[in-house]
């Protein structure tokens, strides 16, 4: 009887510790990708083959998650995933404008108080996207206080985040569609996107989290492959150009 309870307090204890792994991998997991895409960035000293628009698109996904968080409160997990995104982009887009800065030839700048939008998301110093951050962390902080009691809107905030999360690889394959190319694109980062999205797809699923994420995860392995089809399709049409 004794070692019965033992295994089964030992089956329990590994369980525990599977989980806290798995939980730790949720939140430092959807970092790693960025790291050989940064590390490439600094390595070529231009951030052309990567768009910073990814970094749009999971901020605003982030933003609206830790408010989706305020009104239903699913895994503190997801919770501090966000935060650690939120942190990781602001690296990749400071990197980024590192970069365009040095390699700039014009002294002509684009910033945020020239609302232009042509020059969207192409400002010239990071401070520019930091101020877009905090404004609309403010706007959706004023709206959610204001609605925080509807149901309906705050199931309308989960669907935007898992909406905008799963459309993070969107822009880098638009972007690949209009250079012809994947040159600058660090394939390991899109390998680690499609891994991290099968492993937290399956993480939603078996922790019954809200629908919204895992339809997004499911979604974002689709992207995932297309631009791996990418990255085969347009190394098979540089061969043939080089003879």
């Amino acid at each position: 009887m004794d070692s019965e309870v033992v295994v089964q307090e030992d089956m329990e204890g590994s369980w525990t510790l599977l989980s806290w792994m798995a939980s730790c991998l949720m939140v430092f997991g959807g970092a790693l990708p960025y790291v050989p895409q940064y590390q490439d960035i600094q390595r070529s000293g231009s951030s052309e083959g990567f768009s910073t628009r990814v970094c749009l698109v999971l901020l605003i996904a982030n933003i609206l998650r830790i408010f989706f968080w305020i009104g239903k409160q699913f895994e503190l997990t997801l919770l501090l995933q966000s935060v650690m995104m939120i942190l990781t982009m602001f690296a990749m887009l400071h990197l980024c404008c590192t970069v365009q800065n040095t390699n700039r030839v014009s002294t002509r700048q684009h910033r945020l108080s020239d609302l232009d939008f042509r020059y969207f998301w192409k400002w010239s110093a990071f401070e520019d996207y930091l101020l877009f951050c905090f404004g609309f962390t403010v706007l959706c902080a004023v709206v959610t206080l204001l609605l925080l009691d509807s149901a309906v809107f705050v199931e309308t905030l989960g669907s935007l985040a898992v909406m905008f999360e799963a459309m993070l690889g969107f822009p880098q394959l638009l972007q690949n569609f209009h250079n012809c190319s994947t040159k600058g694109m660090s394939v390991k980062m899109v390998l680690l996107w499609t891994a991290g999205d099968i492993f937290k797809t399956t993480y939603f699923v078996m922790n019954e989290s809200p629908a919204q994420f895992w339809v997004c995860g499911s979604v974002q392995i689709l992207i995932d492959v297309a631009i791996l089809l990418q990255v085969l399709f347009y190394s098979q049409d540089t061969r043939v150009k080089l003879g």
